[in-house]
C-alpha cells in the first residue's frame, strides 16, 4: 500500500488543503500520516480537526512515497524549520513525490528543492520562490517532475488528483 506524510500546523492550516487532498488518497486506497510539532489534536482555520499520529524529527522518507506541505497561515512554523526543509531535501533526493499548497511552497523554496524549477504559491509567497531560484508561473497549479505546488483552497482538489497521478507511477 502506497503512504503519503501530510506535514501540517498545530493550528491555522487550511482546512480544504489538508481534507481535499486527505480525503481523495484515501478513496484511491492511500495511506496519509498526519504528522507536525505535536502528537494530537490540531485545528485548521476554519475549525476542521485533524489528528498528528507522528513528529517532524520521527518521519523516515524510506516510509512514505510523498511528502505534502499543507498550506495556511500556521504553515509559517515551517519556514525556517530545519526539520521541515530537510525533509523535503530528502524526499526529493529520494526521487519521491515533494508536494506544498498555498503558502506552505515557501518551504519548498527555502529547502532549496525548486531552485530552477516552475513551481507556484499563494501570492505572499511570491518573492520568496523568486529569491530562492524557483522560476515562479503564478499557475493554479504547477508539476514539475515529481514536485507539485499549488497556489491555494481553490485547487485543493487538482492538487489532490495530481500527487494520486504522481505517486501510481
Amino acid at each position: 500500500m502506497k503512504k503519503v506524510v501530510f506535514i501540517t500546523a498545530p493550528d491555522t492550516f487550511r482546512d480544504e488543503e489538508y481534507y481535499k487532498p486527505k480525503q481523495l488518497l484515501e478513496n484511491a486506497n492511500i495511506e496519509v500520516v498526519t504528522a507536525s510539532t505535536k502528537i494530537g489534536e490540531l485545528i485548521g482555520k476554519f475549525g476542521f480537526k485533524a489528528n498528528s499520529s507522528l513528529l517532524l524529527e520521527n518521519i523516515n522518507p524510506n516510509n512514505f512515497d510523498a511528502i505534502v506541505y499543507i498550506g495556511g497561515a500556521g504553515s509559517s512554523i515551517f519556514f525556517d524549520n530545519e526539520k521541515a526543509l530537510n525533509l523535503a531535501r530528502e524526499f526529493f533526493k529520494l526521487n519521491k513525490t515533494v508536494a506544498s499548497i498555498c503558502i506552505a511552497g515557501v518551504i519548498l523554496a527555502n529547502s532549496g528543492v525548486l531552485k530552477d524549477k516552475k513551481a507556484t504559491v499563494f501570492v505572499d509567497g511570491k518573492d520568496t520562490l523568486i529569491e530562492k531560484g524557483a522560476i515562479y508561473t503564478a499557475a493554479p497549479l504547477e508539476i514539475y517532475g515529481k514536485i507539485i505546488t499549488a497556489n491555494g483552497p481553490d485547487i485543493a482538489k487538482d492538487f489532490g488528483e495530481a500527487i494520486l497521478k504522481s505517486i501510481k507511477h
